[in-house]
């Protein structure tokens, strides 16, 4: 059999959150340690920049062209393929603890296994895992998280800020914190009874019911540092908000912002200036251009807690792991599914721009130390979350199912030149009720990033992105219309057209709120 593997995501988690990868706000030890003793990616793409479409890749190894989920709010069927399901039938006993999301969040009539499971206390069999306990960013809705703080704590059910009001279905506007940003509060409940601490030890309680000699494959699911933004009371002074240095994707001055996004397609001015509700997941009254630079300070800081509350709870589990004797058998994979704006381009959370600030992903692979692989080393080359599936077959010693589209991932550059590792492909589809529709394909490739956009609500299909990613790495000055590029940009574009599925007819309809 294989080695065991330590699955670790976190949601909405920039590439420049941790230490390993140049982050100088958060402390992060315990990632940075399994970077040194193993593989950092510097150009990891997921195939959409929300958790639905994102995380369903994950799980089947498939573009989002061929799963099918496509946007928030559009189920991945129950009998999709699942590499959970592949593992489990293969002899690994299989768990998965915190936020899944294959399912919609938003699911008040139980139409879904994960909502049901979360409310009445079931716990699995489902996706191929044996054991399913969930989590997500609140107290209230139907998870196994909110169903215990309710049913031990629920002096505490209110502490957590509602990043949705469930009286109408929409994000929660209610501005927080000592500067007034939108999805930021005080939140009371102790450290211990938050969901990152509760994720961790649900799965060490998991991990202890195993047998010495079992294998096993543990996708440990964290919601942060997802907003709302509000970590625990007592941990929000770990990081001075007051003290922190703007981001460098923020232009300070109003001017130099609106520079910034008129040189990009029409959508990004009209969402920053109120003019359009292009995201799925800010208010919708908020408009990003009244947003201040404490605001962005305060933020980033209580991100930042977050990020460092997540590598604490790692570490526990990493312990829990040496503790069981597992630690030379156990390959350790972290990342997550998508970024987060913060701050960049005076904007906040994520929508329908692909530049890095969602694009490009922290993701580290220490695989065993028994397996005596490379160590210490930085993969350039592009990568996808398409990718992380077939790598699990290939821990498990497992062939690499023919309805898997990626590969196993590279654990060093030399193995990605023999694998002939050039692109990553992501692709946003949007179907608004009110009928605003935008599509974007992208493709980073020999260091440059482009994004041409089809047909919609706001652009003719002439419309792009093109940056050079050494040059610019802020990407604050697209190309696209640059006549010294037009060969490089139609040659980027074939080449994307050429690697990308076909979409299969009709897409599957939005069942529930995005």
């Amino acid at each position: 059999m294989g080695r065991k593997i330590l699955f670790v995501t976190v949601d909405q988690q920039r590439y420049d959150a941790l230490g390993c990868n140049g982050g100088t706000i958060a402390r992060t030890p315990v990632i940075d340690a399994l970077a040194s003793s193993g593989t950092s990616y510097d150009r990891a793409q997921p195939a959409n920049v929300v958790c639905m479409p994102s995380r369903a890749t994950m799980i089947t190894g498939q573009h989002v062209h061929t799963h099918g989920v496509w946007m928030n709010g559009v189920p991945l069927p129950a009998d999709a393929p699942s590499v959970a399901a592949v593992l489990h039938d293969a002899g690994y006993a299989t768990a998965l603890f915190g936020k899944a999301h294959f399912e919609p969040a938003l699911d008040p009539f139980l139409r879904f296994a994960e909502a049901r499971m979360g409310l009445s206390g079931e716990t699995g069999p489902h996706r191929g895992f044996d054991r399913m306990e969930l989590a997500t960013h609140t107290a209230r809705g139907a998870s196994h998280y909110a169903s215990w703080l309710r049913a031990n704590h629920p002096d505490h059910v209110d502490d957590l800020y509602p990043v949705v009001d469930l009286t109408s279905l929409e994000v929660n506007p209610a501005p927080g914190g000592d500067t007034g940003a939108p999805q930021l509060g005080p939140n009371p409940i102790p450290r211990h009874l938050y969901h990152t601490d509760w994720v961790a030890d649900r799965a060490i309680a998991w991990l202890d019911t195993l047998a010495t000699d079992a294998d096993w494959f543990c996708w440990v699911s964290f919601p942060d540092p997802h907003h709302p933004w509000d970590p625990p009371a007592a941990e929000r002074h770990r990081i001075d908000w007051r003290q922190l240095d703007l981001p460098s994707g923020y232009p300070e001055s109003a001017d130099d912002r609106r520079a910034v996004l008129d040189g990009k397609p029409r959508h990004w001015r009209l969402w920053h200036d109120g003019d359009l509700v292009s995201n799925y997941e800010a208010p919708a009254a908020w408009v990003p251009a009244t947003m201040t630079a404490d605001q962005v300070r305060e933020v980033n800081a209580m991100v930042h807690v977050k990020n460092e509350l997540i590598d604490e709870a790692l570490g526990r589990v990493l312990a829990a792991v040496a503790r069981r004797k597992w630690e030379g058998d156990t390959d350790v994979l972290y990342t997550t599914d998508h970024g987060e704006l913060q701050g960049d381009f005076g904007l906040l959370f994520k929508g329908p721009y692909h530049v890095d600030s969602l694009l490009r992903l922290p993701l580290v692979w220490r695989p065993a130390p028994n397996a005596s692989a490379p160590s210490a080393n930085r993969v350039a080359a592009p990568v996808g979350l398409v990718d992380l599936a077939p790598t699990f077959c290939a821990i498990a010693g497992l062939d690499v199912p023919e309805w898997m589209e990626g590969a196993p991932l590279p654990l060093d550059g030399a193995e990605a030149e023999r694998q002939h590792r050039r692109r990553a492909m992501t692709v946003w589809d949007s179907h608004h009720p009110d009928g605003h529709r935008m599509h974007l394909r992208s493709i980073t490739e020999d260091g440059w990033l482009a994004t041409t956009y089809l047909p919609g609500s706001h652009h003719d299909g002439t419309e792009g992105e093109l940056y050079d990613l050494a040059a610019d790495p802020l990407q604050q000055a697209n190309r696209w219309s640059d006549p010294s590029c037009r060969s490089l940009r139609d040659d980027l574009i074939s080449d994307l057209t050429d690697h990308l599925p076909s979409w299969p007819e009709p897409h599957r309809r939005p069942v529930a709120p995005v």
